[in-house]
């Protein structure tokens, strides 16, 4: 029932781009500061998650590998069009299942950027072709390189209850690796549980402390705790009054400051999106290169206003 009037409560909402179910204005977000660009290297994966934010799973192959030769051309138009970018970010799926990994990762980062890989740190990541790029991308750059392990929970049973039964235990082996090689190191939790943040930094930061990890549970960049996004639940639309109601400025908004780059099945060519977390909805891809995806974002899906402008979440670095 809770559902059901939820959904009926959404009825009418986000349905125009540039006007709310109520007559408002539709907040829209510019690209203000280019600073990260994300690739999804494929929504393949070796494991399937509850709440998966995409999708992702063993057959889901919607978005196919990406190439490192595709990389370069975006890394390229970023020069051309002069984006002030600091971070490539990779996430998918599960990023180590694309066998041209380690040669994307390094033609970000001889470039000088910062890279953020985002991963589950299992198997995919632990074969040893992988394990040995990365080791020579740590001897390279290690300053500039940073991977977010998925702990969804520092419970194990928790952890296992969103990933599979085991695959806390899997994580941890990998954690331990990259610990003992000296990478840095990050964290993605989940809120599905309802701890509240105190709480859930509180136990992460025990965990840490339990296995050496020298990440800092109460830095919001470090660990971080991603809002749940369920599309049965009421949201409210954000209206351009809202900045001011919100005291909040669009320019904090993750589609201020960054792109995604995917390759869908059966397409010739990448496509650009405004959102890492919207690679399904057609009204989010913006066109095949950056000089396209420079226009405004109409926030116009409930993760616009639940994750980003309500819950203050972003995915970069």
């Amino acid at each position: 029932m809770k559902d059901n009037a939820a959904q009926a409560a959404n009825i009418g909402k986000f349905q125009n781009t540039s006007v709310t179910a109520d007559g408002q204005t539709r907040a829209s977000v510019a690209l203000s500061n280019p600073e990260t660009l994300w690739f999804n290297t494929g929504t393949l994966c070796n494991i399937e998650c509850v709440n998966c934010y995409i999708a992702s799973s063993p057959t889901n192959d919607a978005l196919v590998y990406i190439t490192a030769d595709e990389v370069r051309d975006y890394l390229d138009q970023i020069e051309a069009r002069n984006w002030p970018v600091r971070e490539i970010g990779f996430t998918g799926g599960e990023p180590f299942m694309n066998p041209e990994m380690i040669d994307m990762t390094r033609a970000a980062l001889e470039r000088g950027y910062e890279v953020l890989i985002l991963t589950n740190a299992m198997l995919p990541m632990m074969r040893r072709k992988m394990r040995e790029g990365l080791l020579e991308l740590q001897r390279d750059y290690g300053d500039k390189l940073t991977l977010r392990i998925s702990v969804d929970h520092y419970r194990p049973d928790l952890h296992d209850e969103e990933r599979g039964k085991g695959s806390f235990a899997k994580t941890l082996m990998g954690m331990e690796w990259l610990r003992d090689h000296s990478f840095n190191m990050a964290i993605a939790g989940r809120t599905v549980w309802g701890d509240n943040d105190a709480e859930s930094r509180a136990g992460y930061a025990a965990f840490f402390k339990q296995h050496g990890f020298d990440i800092d549970a109460q830095n919001p960049g470090q660990t971080v705790l991603f809002p749940e996004m369920d599309e049965t639940v009421e949201v409210p639309e954000i209206t351009t009054a809202c900045w001011g109601i919100l005291d909040k400025s669009p320019d904090a908004v993750m589609c201020a400051s960054a792109r995604m780059v995917v390759k869908r099945k059966g397409a010739d060519r990448p496509a650009v999106l405004a959102c890492t977390l919207l690679p399904y909805e057609p009204e989010f891809e913006m066109g095949h290169t950056l000089a396209e995806a420079e226009v405004d974002v109409h926030l116009n899906h409930p993760h616009c206003a639940k994750f980003c402008v309500l819950g203050g979440a972003s995915c970069s670095g």
